[in-house]
């Protein structure tokens, strides 16, 4: 069996307090997940936002009874000791490209953020790259300064110690938050330092939306994954494919089919279980790793929010319960070794047809695999079937389908049948 990042993502918003969270790690493990991802949970600046951090060395009142001290790490240690005891690494947020406004550090160290000309802290912004005169700013934000301060042996010690903080508490894998807007000489120093003190400390580069010019820059700094952005790819183009290759060398990748940042994959059309297993199908054969956020399995609509979310959010009707597809499709993946690495992914076909194939090949000498897409997601149309097939497949003996449950292993023989949206595999 191969071994290789599955994360599930622990929102805790959806929960009043940090004791709650381990009652949902024997669901999570036993769906085979080895990771759990929690968003930040510091406490905040004024706009409440778990990214609007106000001291990193405070637990966010909100996740605790009113007689616990936010200052006490002991609830947070409590659950890591939990998910040690099956087998769940720990992976939290590492913000490090801004703070709240209202930070702790805007007052004690102002010399560590940028400031306009009348010296107040600036807020970060983004700039639509469609419409370059909508521009959104984070008033809740103050930007940290990374390449201008004075201080920079202060900030990096700052941050180091921070990330030995909870490196000393058994966290040691950190997603790295808009990672291309800290500078890769930062980055190198924070990550060659955290290995030396412990070197099973994995950094996970959070990209998505910047340019590819921006991952290349932190191709020497030890990013050990990045996150990628299959979970827009519709097969239409060769764009993701052309970024799979480039990132590649970079770092291995963890594909998703949502995440906290967008919008769920069951709320849009057609909002199916058919095709809520297709992109998890996707995110399991594309990457080296995987994410889904709580509440996949369940076909969650509501949008994770990170300022206004609440348990009762949590608490929407369940559509479906695919939680032991989830765990049948995470031991596929990990039983088929070409798939527990980032590999190098070839096109088979056009991008106009209905059907799509590719093979994904190994850089490790595993076996190959070739994967066949139905483009058409409308439910319960007759079965679509492939009058034209790529003569690589001639190589191929087996045919899964890993859309099913139990996911159906046999010989293949033409002609080759697509559920809607449905992925297959072959393997020779």
């Amino acid at each position: 069996m191969g071994s290789c990042p599955l994360i599930f993502n622990l929102f805790p918003r959806y929960f009043n307090r940090v004791d709650e969270w381990a009652s949902h790690l024997d669901h999570i493990a036993g769906m085979g997940f080895n990771y759990i991802y929690v968003n930040p949970f510091h406490a905040t600046g004024f706009s409440g936002s778990l990214y609007a951090v106000q001291d990193y060395y405070r637990l966010n009142p909100f996740f605790l009874n009113r007689d616990q001290d936010p200052a006490d790490w002991t609830p947070l240690k409590t659950f890591v000791a939990e998910c040690e005891k099956r087998d769940i690494s720990v992976m939290m947020d590492l913000v490090i490209n801004h703070t709240a406004v209202d930070s702790v550090l805007v007052d004690s160290h102002p010399q560590w953020f940028a400031h306009d000309n009348n010296g107040s802290v600036i807020s970060p912004f983004a700039i639509d790259p469609g419409n370059a005169g909508k521009v959104t700013v984070w008033g809740d934000l103050a930007k940290i300064d990374h390449e201008g301060t004075q201080d920079k042996v202060g900030l990096r010690s700052f941050f180091d110690d921070l990330v030995r903080f909870f490196q000393d508490m058994n966290i040691r894998s950190f997603r790295c938050d808009a990672a291309y807007q800290v500078p890769a000489d930062f980055w190198q120093f924070l990550i060659v330092a955290a290995k030396m003190r412990y070197a099973d400390t994995l950094f996970f580069a959070e990209t998505l939306g910047c340019r590819l010019d921006q991952i290349e820059a932190l191709k020497n700094t030890g990013f050990d994954y990045l996150f990628n952005s299959s979970k827009w790819w519709q097969f239409d183009a060769p764009w993701c494919l052309e970024q799979h290759e480039s990132n590649r060398r970079i770092a291995p990748s963890i594909s998703f089919p949502e995440t906290h940042d967008t919008e769920r994959l069951a709320g849009d059309h057609p909002g199916t279980v058919e095709i809520q297993k297709a992109r998890y199908v996707l995110a399991a054969l594309f990457s080296e790793g995987l994410l889904i956020t709580m509440g996949f399995e369940y076909g969650a609509r509501i949008k994770t929010d990170v300022v206004k979310g609440t348990p009762g959010d949590a608490q929407e009707e369940h559509q479906w319960d695919i939680s032991r597809w989830i765990c049948e499709t995470n031991r596929l993946k990990q039983s088929i070794p070409v798939l527990c690495e980032e590999g190098s992914w070839e096109p088979l076909w056009g991008y106009d047809d209905q059907f799509f194939f590719m093979e994904k090949q190994s850089a490790r000498g595993n076996d190959a695999v070739l994967v066949g897409i139905n483009k058409k997601k409308e439910p319960r149309p007759p079965p679509a079937v492939s009058p034209y097939l790529p003569d690589k497949l001639k190589e191929y003996k087996t045919i899964i389908r890993p859309c099913l449950s139990p996911a159906q292993r046999q010989p293949f023989s033409p002609p080759l049948t697509f559920g809607p949206g449905e992925i297959v595999i072959f393997v020779k």
